[in-house]
């Protein structure tokens, strides 16, 4: 059931699993908190996580003013994933981001090291939307072409967001029915009077929008905690080169490449990633450290 916390001065909302005693395993959508998947938290909550999943601002539950033109940045987002964590868990957690997700976790890291003990981040990359650094690969353009040519849905038609979802996930290379179901849940927990981009936001067409100078890619060297790269071999969204880079920049990095995956985490994958995320040793001598039940 999702409730809602305060912190950092907004209100963000949360899904909680597993112990509430258990170490914090703190989850930042991107930018909705269902980016990541319930088969991967149940698995992540039975290997001994307290596992809470939360909705970026101007998403889902959380705190909405104008998805559009956010009045907020990417260090406040980063700002509000520290203090999350810390009205959850006086204990260091364990952050992991996905997406865009995982680039608010990325400063969060940065920014706010000592309320993190471990750190996932899952399809992303190490710059801001927009111009690429020469050495990373961008979006594939000829499947950029071909998700940016559909024409919007009505955002007031639940089917019709749906069926929209679905032929996105297909150009991407995700599974259209999951996309399907998850783009319904979706609109089922947007606000009724929500403009249109509120809606358009958690499917990740205005995210540009926000402020995410200055740039932290030369900052990656700082993060001082085991981290794990979780990347799809098909993503042409964030191409495989951009996880990698993570993973050669994150001093304690490994990586994960999931041969069969796009931009999406499947389920048939989520205990692979699971026990990855668990074998991280998050604290020296965590008796939850390990893979998943």
């Amino acid at each position: 059931m999702t409730t809602t916390v305060e912190a950092n001065g907004v209100t963000l909302g949360v899904e909680h699993f597993g112990d509430a005693a258990a170490p914090l395993l703190l989850c930042v959508g991107g930018t909705t908190m269902l980016s990541w998947p319930d088969e991967l938290c149940e698995s992540l909550a039975r290997g001994g996580r307290h596992v809470v999943r939360y909705d970026l601002r101007d998403s889902g539950a959380s705190t909405t003013v104008d998805p559009e033109a956010p009045a907020y940045t990417l260090r406040d987002l980063a700002a509000d994933a520290a203090a999350l964590a810390r009205e959850l868990d006086d204990r260091p957690a364990h952050l992991a981001g996905i997406g865009v997700g995982g680039m608010v976790a990325q400063v969060a890291a940065i920014e706010h090291p000592g309320s993190f003990a471990a750190l996932t981040l899952a399809g992303t990359r190490s710059v801001a939307p927009g111009p690429v650094d020469d050495d990373l690969p961008d979006h594939d353009a000829a499947t950029m072409g071909r998700l940016f040519s559909l024409p919007m849905p009505d955002w007031s038609d639940r089917a019709a967001v749906a069926d929209h979802a679905a032929a996105g996930a297909e150009i991407l290379g995700d599974d259209p029915a999951t996309a399907r179901v998850l783009a319904g849940r979706i609109w089922d927990r947007t606000p009724g009077t929500a403009p249109a981009a509120h809606l358009a936001n958690q499917l990740g067409t205005v995210f540009a929008a926000l402020d995410c100078a200055p740039r932290w890619r030369e900052r990656l060297g700082e993060v001082a905690v085991p981290t794990l790269v979780v990347h799809g071999r098909h993503d042409p969204f964030f191409p495989v080169g951009n996880g990698e880079a993570l993973a050669r920049e994150i001093p304690l990095a490994q990586l994960l490449v999931l041969d069969a995956a796009s931009t999406a985490i499947p389920d048939a994958a989520a205990g692979q990633v699971a026990a990855a995320m668990l074998g991280l040793q998050a604290t020296a001598g965590d008796p939850h450290a390990g893979g998943a039940r």
